[in-house]
């Protein structure tokens, strides 16, 4: 895979290990003929660690060799997470705090999600791009404000906090971007 032709979400593999590209910046030459650089912030998938580097559009990079599983979540116990495969029934689990991010959008009947398997072992997941999730918590909504654009804090059933519409009232149903964790409208219902 070439350099320049990377987005988020990208599995690479980076010194042995595969990474996750997390963020990319692209720094245009000001000279003539210079190069324009690409910088990367990776994720490394089994040690967790931040990667961070600086290639030109050209360099070439090996895609890592992993399969993503459908899975739905299962349960959680003290120290591990786990998800059932959709298709084959296989149990793969992975650390509470490698995943811990991604729990707070995860509830029980979720479809979308897909286990990452490297070398037979779950070392993330990957969500939908957008979850609904109840309100269980938030200051009332007060009436004549539905025309403003103030937002107020609400607690989700997941325990997830965000920002919501001042109108939105407990017990209402919203959908969430699991990327950047931004309210995204309302669920009729």
């Amino acid at each position: 895979m070439i350099a320049k032709d990377m987005k988020r979400g990208d599995i690479i593999v980076s010194n042995g290990s595969p990474v996750i590209v997390e963020n990319l910046q692209v720094q245009t030459p000001s000279a003539r003929g210079a190069a324009t650089l690409y910088r990367f912030r990776c994720r490394n998938l089994i040690t967790k660690e931040k990667v961070d580097f600086k290639v030109k559009g050209t360099d070439l990079f090996q895609e890592a060799d992993f399969r993503k599983r459908e899975v739905a979540y299962s349960y959680t116990d003290s120290s591990e997470v786990h998800f059932l495969d959709n298709e084959t029934y296989e149990d793969y689990s992975i650390a509470k705090e490698d995943v811990a991010e991604e729990m707070m959008y995860v509830k029980e009947g979720l479809e979308g999600i897909r286990a990452l398997i490297y070398q037979e072992r779950c070392v993330a997941i990957e969500l939908p791009t957008a979850v609904e999730l109840q309100v269980t918590q938030c200051d009332p909504g007060v009436k004549g404000n539905s025309a403003t654009s103030r937002n107020k804090p609400a607690t989700l059933e997941t325990g997830l906090s965000v920002m919501v519409p001042e109108y939105l009232e407990q017990g209402e149903t919203i959908k969430i971007d699991t990327r950047s964790g931004e309210f995204l409208g309302r669920v009729k219902g």
